[in-house]
């Protein structure tokens, strides 16, 4: 969280269903300062692992009143050397850390601010045990800091392994690490004085272009764009750094734009257009790459990422087959017709959905959610589901499945949804595209009219996308409590505990990391109670009210869990898979 913090009025929305957020907890005491701690430590050692706890409350290792330091509160202390780390929190004041007030004036930049710090610091505690969240490539609203952006206070929250031998306390070993390493660390990370100014700036500035080119691409009727001289390709698939020697991008001349940004002037690139854009090309040749991009570009990056520039809607959602997944009550008309049995389909429930319906359900919930662009890649769709062609069509008659070639003109003509789709084995949406982007030896061509040509008349029919019905859900089945205690709990960046629920968020692609993860657990436990009464997009305006006006604060509820600010629509995609999920109610859809 990187804003300052004001009190906002009681009393929740009219309508009720609004849970009242609890405040910080009480100060805790004031112990001493740095002196005091690394005696209390060296007095410790060898005695029981249990007797760190003595420790909880606040140290001022910078003086009296922290004045040219920074205070440390001992928050919360381990049961033992094998449970997970103590929390502790850095807070130093402005008047010491001396950051310049324009680095965090405006929501965006103090953000931003806050990714170069975390990172900063995490580079300092290298080789101690300390360790700080301070992310990957993306930028994100993180638990881990806060810039307050009236008096330039920094608090920033980590994680200690209190050391021991055995279960008993390595007393010098902490003394070093709490009133040495620590102290260091901060000094050289969160002060001005010693800060790289330059990296920093530099930081502020990308991502502050970055958002304004996110926030100029409405205006310009795109979807997307991508800077000339942005390097897509990763090092690996579980390396997300920019891979070395890679061909930069370069805008094809029919779809270059050149768009202005507050700090570097004016960036050319390739814009994607409004409507239905397909990215065609032969394997290995950059398509799924590009959509890659595309997908991450909701979300900002660090300068030398490659893709500081590559921004595509807030609003955009990855659609993918899953098989298996649960789906409850999904209005799926549009994709599936009344079913042999004679069981109608809007109002669809299974435990475990095949590939198509699990895609018609994924694409149905996007647009619950408020999806205004879908991003689809035939590699890991459903192919009944995407496609059917002439001799099928007359070979099957009796096909409930209606294919997404069929929708997708009217999901963008009477819906207003964008989709941007990597198709390289089906020509039947090139007559259905607006835009035709081809890929070829990692370059980018233009060649929407000779694909129009190609193609001729389109196969199938152009059907109107229905209305769906809008769900109500049950907020006692969205339970994040388990054994009377509240349990919310990343395992990773695709799998989260949910009180007594596994959800599996292995296919929801557009996750940034395991705090993400952890951050739309907790997003999903204060959403609950705001589901009574209302339908699920109406619960998510308000989850984003909440998130805008108090960041990270917001959703945290006394969890000293690292996290990250997770979309709304990861959010809806772990409440869709929660399997406990009870639907109320339906609206509209007739």
């Amino acid at each position: 969280m990187t804003r300052s913090h004001r009190t906002r009025p009681s009393g929740g929305r009219p309508g009720g269903g609004r849970r009242d957020r609890p405040s910080d907890p009480p100060p805790t005491a004031q112990r001493g300062d740095g002196r005091a701690l690394a005696a209390d430590l060296h007095g410790m050692d060898g005695a029981s692992y249990g007797r760190y706890k003595s420790l909880t409350g606040r140290w001022d290792l910078g003086g009296s009143g922290g004045s040219g330091g920074f205070v440390l509160e001992i928050r919360r202390i381990q049961s033992d050397p094998f449970a997970p780390p103590s929390r502790l929190r850095v807070r130093m004041p402005g008047t010491t850390a001396q950051f310049p007030p324009e680095l965090y004036a405006t929501p965006d930049r103090a953000r931003a601010l806050g990714g170069f710090l975390l990172r900063a610091l995490r580079r300092e505690l290298h080789g101690t045990p300390l360790t700080v969240d301070a992310g990957h490539q993306e930028v994100l609203d993180r638990s881990a800091i806060t810039i307050d952006r009236d008096t330039g206070d920094i608090v920033v929250e980590l994680g200690a392994p209190m050391p021991g031998q055995g279960r008993r306390i390595a007393g010098h070993s902490a003394a070093r690490m709490l009133t040495e390493q620590l102290p260091h660390a901060v000094d050289q990370a969160l002060t001005w004085q010693h800060a790289d100014q330059q990296a920093a700036e530099t930081f502020v500035e990308t991502i502050e272009d970055a958002d304004a080119l996110r926030a100029a691409l409405p205006e310009h009727g795109l979807v997307a764009f991508v800077a000339d001289g942005a390097v897509l390709p990763r090092a690996s698939g579980i390396d997300d750094r920019p891979m070395r020697d890679a061909v930069p991008f370069a805008s094809p001349a029919d779809l270059r734009v050149t768009l202005p940004t507050p700090n570097r002037g004016d960036v050319t690139g390739m814009g994607v257009p409004e409507g239905v854009t397909l990215i065609v090309g032969g394997g290995y040749h950059g398509k799924s790459t590009l959509l890659r991009a595309l997908e991450t570009g909701v979300y900002d990056h660090v300068p030398g990422d490659g893709r500081e520039l590559v921004v595509t809607r807030p609003d955009a959602v990855s659609i993918r087959a899953e098989d298996e997944r649960s789906v409850e009550r999904v209005d799926v008309r549009a994709f599936v017709s009344e079913l042999p049995s004679g069981r109608s389909t809007k109002d669809f429930s299974t435990e475990s959905a095949s590939g198509s319906t699990s895609q018609a359900a994924s694409t149905i919930e996007a647009l619950e959610s408020g999806a205004d662009v879908l991003l689809i890649d035939e590699d890991t769709s459903a192919t009944n589901v995407m496609i059917r062609d002439d001799r099928m069509r007359e070979l099957i008659e009796a096909e409930p499945l209606v294919p997404f070639v069929d929708r997708i003109r009217s999901l963008w003509t009477d819906r207003g949804v964008s989709t941007v789709l990597v198709m390289g084995g089906s020509g039947d949406y090139l007559a259905r595209a607006d835009t035709v982007i081809l890929l070829q030896d990692y370059e980018v061509h233009a060649v929407t009219d000779r694909a129009h040509a190609i193609a001729g008349e389109a196969v199938g029919e152009d059907r109107e996308f229905p209305e769906f019905a809008h769900r109500e859900i049950d907020p006692r089945s969205v339970d994040p409590e388990s054994r009377g205690k509240r349990k919310v709990t990343a395992r990773g960046r695709g799998r989260l505990t949910f009180g007594g629920d596994d959800i599996d968020l292995s296919a929801v692609s557009q996750l940034a990391d395991p705090s993400q993860t952890n951050g739309v657990g907790l997003a999903l436990a204060h959403l609950a109670p705001q589901l009574d009464g209302r339908t699920v997009a109406e619960a998510l305006d308000l989850l984003d009210e909440d998130l805008r006006a108090d960041g990270p604060a917001a959703i945290a509820h006394g969890s000293l869990a690292d996290f990250a600010l997770p979309r709304r629509h990861e959010v809806a995609a772990a409440l869709n898979r929660l399997r406990s999920l009870d639907v109320r109610d339906h609206h509209g859809g007739d």
